[in-house]
């Protein structure tokens, strides 16, 4: 059977699965009686410091802190965007945000009828593939729905826009829509909470497909706001007496982000529970990430009072970029390409494979979730995408039977703006250097306070060679003619 009839029996469209693939050693896989299952669970907007097991004192995470305790904790794992869409583009297809089709963050820009992703390129090796949360990488109707790029099943968001509120009037499996009793789009209040909805999917796919190989990936909206929860949940309750309320749209904002990031981990404990139960967790692999840098919201304190001469929380209220421990402070956040908004937490558990309780400085970012995959599950990876493996870095490089691999160097763009990491050096600038060119070392100026630039200008000049070979002339998918009926059409929403 040649590889477009075996695509075909797949589901998997033969682009969709990437033709040109490497067959790689997949020593790790081959030594596995069964190949492992990967939990992937990505938290929309979530802030580095953003953990109790970070120092973070708002925030309690006792079920992430466990994860910390017996998986490796990542330090240099960045985001592959400073936003939602093109950082799930670059996770999903692997590519850099030079050569990744969704690169802002537009609505319902959608994938390339014939991009490979995460979910094809494990379906194709045999793995059981479910989506639950928030896909932003193709609308209903258009060529970038997941269904179409490798998931057997989706359940959520698919446009952008959707994804805004926890009270939607309805969600989508695999692009039809099923319509929640109770919302009307409101941001606050609803019969449904939508998340809850979303867990269970994704609980129920894990249980059905627990004797065989599986993908599951978690894109959750929390903490992502406009806020609103249950006033039931065990999380809220647990945070509605603060004294604290700091917010910007409703006093008890702050109370509410902090409670969904203790609701999410509380799921995460229930998952890390059902695999064991299950008596799969030795088998299964869970990740834990961020999408992109955090938010520095609720700088100004209780909306209530008069607004002081100066932010009396200028980092933000939670602290997302903030080091409790130093006073450091990540420059920046999501929605630019200063460490503020690429410093994410990633967090990979798996017992027996991974040590427990380390802690790696490996470089790395994004595209290189896909290869890594594919070298642990035994699959096939597309040969143009950018990503380097770090499984010598997870599984110790006796295991996997090779070093670890290293970037020459990391590339970003997003809208106007470029950056380039090289080792410790990192520029910033506009596209085609029409600005002033940033350049740090961030051993020694993780703050980015100090452009050495004019110090170095021959590794500005590198590192705008390296910014000029990896951009790519951008081309994103469409809407599919004969869709209108399912496509997103917009936001009922209720104001306050």
């Amino acid at each position: 059977m040649d590889r477009r009839d075996f695509l075909k029996l797949a589901g998997v469209t033969a682009g969709a699965a990437g033709l040109n693939m490497s067959f790689a050693s997949a020593k790790l896989a081959r030594a596995e009686k069964r190949k492992p299952n990967v939990i992937y669970i990505m938290l929309d907007e979530l802030g580095y410091f953003e953990l109790s097991c970070m120092g973070n004192e708002k925030v309690h995470t006792p079920n992430i802190d466990r994860m910390v305790s017996e998986g490796m904790r990542f330090t240099q794992m960045l985001a592959g965007s400073a936003v939602c869409a093109p950082t799930r583009s670059v996770l999903m297809t692997g590519k850099h945000a030079g050569h990744t089709t969704v690169r802002v963050n537009g609505g319902g820009l959608a994938l390339l009828e014939d991009d490979a992703t995460i979910a094809s390129m494990l379906k194709c090796a045999g793995y059981a593939t479910g989506g639950f949360g928030k896909w932003g990488l193709g609308d209903a109707g258009t060529t970038g729905v997941p269904e179409k790029h490798g998931f057997d099943t989706f359940y959520g968001y698919y446009h952008q826009v959707h994804a805004h509120t926890y009270y939607p009037r309805y969600l989508l499996r695999n692009s039809e829509k099923e319509y929640l009793p109770g919302n009307t789009d409101d941001f606050y209040e609803g019969e449904t909470f939508a998340h809850y909805k979303i867990f269970e999917e994704a609980k129920k796919f894990i249980k059905s497909n627990a004797d065989k190989p599986f993908f599951c990936y978690c894109p959750w909206t929390p903490p992502h706001g406009l806020w609103g929860m249950p006033e039931d949940d065990p999380s809220w309750q647990m945070y509605e007496d603060k004294p604290w309320r700091a917010g910007q749209r409703q006093p008890t904002d702050s109370r509410v982000y902090a409670a969904m990031i203790n609701m999410v981990d509380r799921q995460i404990g229930e998952i890390m529970d059902m695999v064991k139960e299950l008596g799969i967790d030795e088998d299964t692999i869970i990740f834990f990430c961020g999408d992109n840098g955090g938010q520095p919201y609720f700088c100004w304190g209780d909306p209530s009072t008069p607004r002081p001469e100066k932010m009396p929380y200028p980092h933000g209220f939670i602290g997302p970029n903030l080091n409790p421990e130093t006073g450091e402070r990540f420059r920046g956040g999501k929605g630019n390409l200063y460490e503020g908004g690429l410093r994410i937490p990633f967090i990979v558990r798996w017992p027996g494979k991974v040590e427990a309780g380390s802690v790696s400085e490996h470089l790395g970012y994004f595209p290189d979730v896909m290869p890594t995959l594919g070298e642990i599950c035994g699959a096939d990876v597309p040969t143009d995408t950018d990503g380097i493996s770090f499984a010598p870095t997870l599984c110790g490089e006796k295991a996997a039977g090779r070093e670890q691999d290293e970037h020459e160097y990391l590339y970003w763009e997003f809208g106007r703006w470029i950056a380039v990491r090289y080792g410790d050096h990192k520029l910033v600038t506009r596209r085609n250097n029409k600005g002033r060119a940033e350049l740090y070392d961030l051993s020694e100026d993780i703050e980015e306070q100090n452009n050495i630039a004019a110090e170095k200008p021959d590794v500005v000049k590198k590192l705008l060679a390296f910014a000029d070979v990896a951009h790519t002339k951008n081309k994103v998918g469409t809407y599919l003619p004969g869709t209108e009926d399912i496509r997103f059409d917009g936001l009922k929403v209720r104001h306050h």
